[in-house]
C-alpha cells in the first residue's frame, strides 16, 4: 500500500532493510562515527554551519523545546493554519505570553501584516510555520527574516513539512531555531527530529531557567560536540538516517531540491486540468503538499476508498480545516502530497488512478 499523505511517506525497501543490521551499543565508537556522518549531511540539507541537533521525539517536541529553551516571557506566532495553530498551544502549554498574528487561511503571511504587528511591541522571538501542511502554503521566510532580525527578536522556524524537499537557507536568512522531522522529506518512519540552533538561541537558552531536561539545547548541544546525545537515541532509526542522507546527498541537494519544485508543478498543472481550485494563494503554494479546493463537490471518502482497492492511501483534506470550511457554506479540500523519495513516474501513476476515481 503506497502512502500518498502528508507524512508519514512511504519508506522505501533500502531504508527499511538498513534499519534492520545488527543492534550496536550508543555510547560506543561505532555510533559515534555514524552519528558524526549523520550531523555532517543534515548541515548541508540545512544549509547551515550550526549544529544540527538530533532527537528521539516528533516534531511537536522540538516545537516545545525551541519554546522553553528561547523564550522566557513573550513570543509571537504567526499562524495561518492548523500547524501554526499547535505551535501556539505548545507555547501558552509551557506558560509563555503569546501573542498571534493571524493570517487567513490559504495566505501566507506578508511581510507588512508582520512589520505592524513587531511595531506594536517587543518579542523574545517570533515563530513561523515555513510550510503549512493543512493549507499547502509556503511562508516566505526570506523576505521576513530581515524584519525580524531588525526589532532583534530570535527567529523560531518549523519546517517539519519542508525540509529536504524546499531549499531553506538557514543561515544566509539567520534563522535561529530551524526544526523538522523524519516521515516527511526524508522518507524516513516517523520518531526523529531535528533542529537546527545558532549561538544566539544556545547564549538565550542559557539564561533561562526550569526549561526542563529532554530538550535542553546547551545539554543537547554539549553532548553532540562528542557525537553523542544525552539519552538513549533511537539507534535504528539512525542507521536509517544515514542511509537516506547518503541517497540524498549522492542525488545532490540542488537535484533534491528541484525534484519537489517539478513535482509541485506536474501537481498543480494536473488539478488546473481537472479544472480544479488551488487551495492556497498564487506565489505561496508548497513545494511539497498540493492542498486542492473540492468546488465540485466530489464525494472524497468514496474516491479514497476506490483509489484504496488500487493500492493507496489518499489524504482527504485536514479534517479540522474541512469541518470549519464545510460549516461556512465553503468547498472542502483534499490534499496531495509529493514529497520524499517520490519521482515523477510514481507521482502521475497516483494522480492518473485519483483522476479515474473521480469520475
Amino acid at each position: 500500500m503506497k502512502l500518498f499523505i502528508p507524512g508519514p511517506v512511504s519508506v522505501s525497501n533500502e531504508i527499511m532493510q538498513s534499519m534492520q543490521r545488527e543492534m550496536i551499543g550508543h555510547r560506543g565508537k561505532e555510533f559515534a562515527n555514524i552519528f558524526e556522518e549523520c550531523s555532517k549531511g543534515l548541515k548541508k540539507v540545512f544549509c547551515t554551519n550550526n549544529r544540527v541537533l538530533i532527537s528521539t521525539s516528533s516534531g511537536t517536541g522540538l516545537m516545545e523545546g525551541a519554546i522553553r529553551n528561547c523564550v522566557e516571557k513573550n513570543v509571537l506566532m504567526i499562524e495561518c493554519g492548523a500547524f501554526g495553530k499547535k505551535w501556539v498551544q505548545v507555547a501558552k502549554a509551557c506558560g509563555k505570553e503569546v501573542d498571534v498574528l493571524q493570517v487567513q487561511k490559504g495566505n501566507a503571511v506578508s511581510k507588512e501584516e508582520l512589520e505592524k504587528k513587531l511595531s506594536e511591541k517587543k518579542y523574545e522571538a517570533v515563530c513561523v510555520t515555513h510550510n503549512e501542511t493543512s493549507t499547502g502554503v509556503e511562508n516566505p521566510l526570506k523576505e521576513i527574516a530581515p524584519l525580524i532580525k531588525e526589532h532583534n527578536a530570535l527567529f523560531l522556524v518549523d519546517s517539519v513539512s519542508s525540509m529536504g524537499g524546499a531549499k531553506i537557507e538557514v543561515d544566509e536568512w539567520g534563522i535561529d531555531v530551524c526544526l523538522t522531522s523524519s516521515q516527511k522529506c526524508f522518507s524516513l518512519p516517523p520518531g526523529l527530529s531535528f533542529a537546527s540552533v545558532s549561538e544566539g538561541a544556545l547564549e538565550k537558552s542559557r539564561t533561562i531557567k526550569d526549561k526542563g531536561y529532554y530538550f535542553d539545547f546547551v545539554e543537547l548541544a554539549k553532548e553532540y560536540d562528542s557525537h553523542q546525545t544525552p539519552y538513549t537515541p533511537a539507534v535504528g532509526l539512525i542507521f536509517g538516517l544515514i542511509t537516506q542522507l547518503e541517497r540524498m546527498l549522492k542525488e545532490g541537494m540542488e537535484n533534491v531540491w528541484a525534484r519537489h519544485e517539478e513535482l509541485a508543478k506536474q501537481t498543480q498543472e494536473w488539478a488546473i486540468k481537472n479544472e480544479m481550485k488551488l487551495f492556497a494563494q498564487s506565489g505561496h503554494r508548497s513545494k511539497t503538499v498540493t492542498c486542492i479546493s473540492n468546488e465540485k463537490r466530489i464525494n472524497l471518502e468514496e474516491v479514497k476508498k476506490k483509489v484504496k482497492e488500487k493500492g493507496y492511501v489518499m489524504d482527504a483534506g485536514y479534517r479540522k480545516l474541512n469541518e470549519e470550511l464545510l460549516a461556512s457554506g465553503r468547498a472542502d479540500t483534499m490534499r496531495i502530497p509529493h514529497m520524499g523519495n517520490l519521482n515523477s513516474k510514481e507521482l502521475q501513476e497516483y494522480l492518473d488512478c485519483l483522476e479515474e476515481a473521480m469520475k
